[in-house]
């Protein structure tokens, strides 16, 4: 995420299927019976920064948002730290033609096939933790593994600004994404989003599993 003032960001309903598990050390993710898993990519939570007290801000954020990308946590009142750091899943469908964006302030061309995005306000009004310098970073190490995902699947994706002026463990740097919203700076926004559109004739799922300190993503789709 870039060092700039911490921006808000509205939330866009949709009809979702939202699991999160109990804790344990169980496989959270597999494919159902006539599910293939096109792609798949992980990163561990364990290293996001050299200094430990850096990186828990920034694991605590990425389980924020998915928290926030999932319906779980939908404003500050909702958040419980143990509940949002234990083992989960998660999953949301993205129809043919249909668009995610990691926010709100998408380009012309996306404003009609729109229909999610992570739902997140990456400020401390919404919980979003600060190591000191910026609420809300480590969600563009989300929206990188999102990106390398979406692209291993070969679905149509757009990442204006990479994330080439900071480091990412885990991920190429050619995934890598800046994440940037600002109220009043939408056009800057747009340039710092990440756009992922369905360009196959059937509907895909993102699942999203985090077990064992890592954040795993895959798309599935059916057979």
């Amino acid at each position: 995420m870039n060092k700039r003032p911490v921006q808000t960001l509205a939330i866009i309903p949709l009809s979702i299927l939202s699991i999160f598990g109990a804790g344990g050390n169980q496989n959270l993710i597999s494919p159902s019976s006539g599910e293939q898993i096109v792609a798949e990519k992980e990163m561990s939570l364990a290293n996001r920064y050299g200094n430990q007290f850096v990186n828990d801000v920034f694991k605590n954020n990425i389980l924020l948002n998915i928290a926030y990308l999932s319906g779980k946590v939908a404003s500050a009142k909702d958040i419980k730290w143990d509940e949002i750091t234990k083992p989960s899943k998660y999953e949301f469908t993205l129809n043919p033609n249909k668009t995610f964006a990691f926010h709100q302030d998408v380009k012309e061309q996306y404003k009609d096939s729109l229909v999610k995005t992570t739902n997140a306000n990456f400020n401390a009004q919404d919980g979003f933790k600060t190591d000191g310098y910026l609420f809300g970073d480590g969600v563009c190490h989300l929206a990188s593994l999102i990106n390398w995902v979406a692209q291993e699947a070969k679905l149509s994706v757009e990442a204006p600004t990479n994330h080439n002026f900071a480091n990412i463990p885990d991920i190429p740097k050619q995934y890598g994404v800046s994440i940037y919203k600002n109220p009043g700076s939408c056009s800057s926004n747009q340039l710092q989003n990440l756009y992922i559109t369905n360009n196959k004739s059937k509907t895909i799922t993102f699942k999203f599993e985090y077990n064992n300190d890592k954040v795993k993503v895959s798309v599935v789709k059916l057979n």
